[in-house]
C-alpha cells in the first residue's frame, strides 16, 4: 500500500507541530483508497486532550466533527496522525497498545534532532509494527 500526502499538507504539519512543541501534535488523516494507493485528502488538527509532551488523547467532539466532515466529502479515515517533539518518527510502546485499528496509517512526526522526519506506520493486533510507503508530493 503506498500512502500519498501532498507537500503542502506535510510543510502544514511541521509548522502545526513545531507550534505546539513541546506537547505532542494529534489529529487524524481523511482521503480515498484506490488502487492500492491510500490519498489523503485533508489533514485534520485535533487538541490534545492530555496536553503531554508523551502522548496524547484526541478530542472526541472535534473527532467527530473530523468523521463526519469525511463522510460528507466521500471520504474514508485513513488514520491518524501525531508528533514526536522530543524522539524519533517510530511508534513507542503506547502508541503500539493504543492502535486500536488494524487498517489505519499511523503517521508519525519527529521533530526531534534537527529536520523533521514523518513515517507512516501499519500496527498489526499483534502489535508488529511495519513501516508503510509514504510519499510526499
Amino acid at each position: 500500500m503506498v500512502i500519498e500526502l501532498k507537500l503542502a499538507d506535510y510543510l502544514e504539519m511541521v509548522r502545526h507541530a513545531r507550534a505546539l512543541a513541546p506537547i505532542e501534535d494529534c489529529g487524524l488523516l481523511g482521503g480515498t483508497v484506490a488502487d492500492g494507493v491510500k490519498s489523503v485528502e485533508k489533514v485534520y488538527y485535533l487538541t490534545n486532550t492530555d496536553h503531554s509532551e508523551e502522548h496524547f488523547s484526541l478530542d472526541p467532539k472535534e473527532q467527530f466533527a473530523a468523521v463526519k466532515e469525511m463522510r460528507a466529502n466521500g471520504w474514508q479515515l485513513l488514520g491518524n496522525w501525531h508528533s514526536h517533539p522530543a524522539s524519533p518518527s517510530r511508534p513507542s510502546e503506547e502508541d503500539k497498545r493504543l492502535a486500536f485499528d488494524s487498517k489505519a496509517s499511523y503517521f508519525i512526526l519527529s521533530l526531534h534532532g534537527g529536520e523533521p522526519v514523518l513515517n507512516s506506520f501499519h500496527v498489526s493486533r499483534e502489535e508488529k509494527v511495519t513501516k508503510e510507503d509514504l510519499r510526499i508530493r
